[in-house]
């Protein structure tokens, strides 16, 4: 008896998907995108205004405002500051000029920490004759400083800067140095095979390779040049607002603190926001990491 014989049949194959299916997934992706955002930045409201209630209900009912002021107290001086100007004079004023030392100090210590760092962790020898005396001087109290600045330079914008600038350049100084470290050894030797000098490798490998270890260290620098900046004012000054805050504790103005604090946060947060738009544009050659691609 003859047997049935069945041609094999092919396995179904997967069906490619249409245009309208990846602008659908597109923009479902958008969506859900876009609901994880509104849920974070409502889920920070929440927090903050959690925060500042249970603050001001804790100063009117338990703890004595007059040491830890309340929300509403620091929301009126803040207002008094914008309309009326402070004891030192225009808030902007205070602002601009505290706000010039940092970006100084940010910019000098940031070139002077990237070139020294680069340099050094590319020359075995002279990081090993340096290293003691990078450490003696990194170990110096900030607060040292700053009073020896305002000896040395007055109580001007010169000592500010100088104190923002010791602050930024050893946070830059160190990722630099280690980043040139880290320089993949392989993409060196290939590139000193092709015919590549010593300045081309440091240009076109050992600084483009270090980038993301600088740029990491950019983030928290601008935060110390505007503690070095105000540090400064707190030990002597005629403007800005580390002067306001100093001027705020003598007079037990507990409010005038906690303002000023809130007007250095801002600058801090705006200049992490510039500084994250950078951070894009000269990493975009960078594939996205899986923290980027998978959130939690």
């Amino acid at each position: 008896m003859p047997h049935d014989v069945r041609e094999p049949q092919a396995a179904p194959s997967a069906a490619l998907p249409t245009p309208e299916e990846d602008a659908r997934a597109a923009a479902q992706a958008r969506s859900a995108a876009l609901r994880r955002r509104l849920t974070i930045y409502l889920v920070r409201i929440v927090l903050v205004a959690v925060w500042l209630g249970s603050w001001e209900l804790a100063a009117r009912n338990w703890i004595d405002p007059f040491y830890y002021s309340r929300p509403t107290s620091i929301w009126d001086r803040l207002v008094d500051w914008f309309s009326h100007g402070t004891s030192q004079g225009s808030i902007w004023e205070q602002i601009s000029y505290t706000l010039r030392e940092a970006v100084l100090g940010f910019v000098l210590g940031s070139l002077g920490g990237v070139v020294l760092g680069v340099v050094l962790g590319r020359s075995r020898f002279l990081s090993d004759v340096c290293a003691p005396f990078i450490k003696a001087a990194n170990a110096i109290p900030r607060i040292i400083l700053a009073s020896l600045f305002v000896i040395w330079f007055g109580l001007g914008m010169q000592s500010k800067v100088a104190t923002a600038f010791v602050l930024v350049f050893f946070a830059v100084f160190f990722n630099a140095f280690q980043g040139a470290r880290e320089v993949d050894r392989n993409l060196v030797n290939n590139a000193r095979i092709l015919g590549a000098g010593r300045w081309a490798v440091l240009r076109t490998v050992v600084v483009p390779s270090a980038t993301s270890w600088i740029l990491a260290s950019l983030h928290s620098a601008f935060g110390f040049a505007i503690i070095g900046a105000v540090v400064g004012e707190y030990s002597g000054a005629d403007k800005g607002l580390g002067l306001l805050i100093n001027h705020a504790q003598g007079t037990f103005d507990a409010a005038g603190i906690y303002a000023g604090m809130i007007i250095i946060t801002v600058l801090a947060l705006l200049a992490e926001w510039l500084l994250t738009m950078l951070e894009g544009r000269l990493l975009r050659w960078r594939p996205p990491s899986a923290a980027d691609s998978n959130p939690v």
